[in-house]
């Protein structure tokens, strides 16, 4: 295989969001998952970091002909870094594979968090529960940190451009998970 891959672990798990049709499941050792905000934007990113007791799953999926401008500017606001051997493909060996991260010298920490947007949470766990099942849901939710933002509930009216429509036990299981953590929903 020639062309590159990148490491999706937040909405690209979700393939209604992407043309990226060539994704296999992936591991990755060392890494975990953050709401993280920066000057770039109002809301938060979710982003990886690095933490090396950690494990996160994930997509893997070819970059045809090397051709990153799209993926760049999906993910504009961070930056590519190549992953090596921590990194496990299903049915997949020695791919260049890239993760993009928010660099940690553009976090800032706002006094009055702006809120996550629950149609992106939506988005991200679609992806999970298609790809990992119940259980990696879960495990999203396990090994993502920051939830100390509020989240607002959007689905009236998404404003996550990619966003999509969730079935009731998909929606339920994304409620169950955010009251278990303790996240407060709040409305406008």
């Amino acid at each position: 295989m020639s062309d590159p891959c990148f490491f999706g672990y937040g909405s690209l798990v979700n393939r209604a969001t992407h043309v990226y049709g060539t994704a296999r499941r992936a591991r990755l050792r060392g890494w975990r998952r953050a709401w993280r905000y920066t000057g770039f934007r109002t809301g938060p990113f979710l982003t990886a970091v690095p933490c090396p007791e950690s494990e996160i799953d994930g997509l893997v999926a070819l970059v045809p002909g090397a051709d990153w401008r799209a993926l760049d500017e999906r993910e504009m606001g961070y930056d590519r870094l190549p992953l090596g051997p921590e990194l496990t493909v299903e049915g997949l060996a020695g791919a260049a594979t890239q993760i993009y991260a928010v660099p940690a010298d553009a976090a800032v920490d706002p006094p009055k968090k702006p809120p996550i947007l629950l149609s992106y949470v939506d988005v991200v766990i679609q992806g999970y529960l298609r790809e990992f099942g119940p259980e990696g849901a879960a495990r999203f939710f396990a090994t993502t940190d920051n939830w100390s933002a509020p989240v607002l509930d959007d689905r009236a009216k998404p404003c996550y451009p990619r966003h999509q429509i969730l079935d009731d036990d998909e929606r339920a299981l994304v409620d169950a998970h955010l009251a278990r953590l303790g996240v407060r929903i709040v409305t406008d």
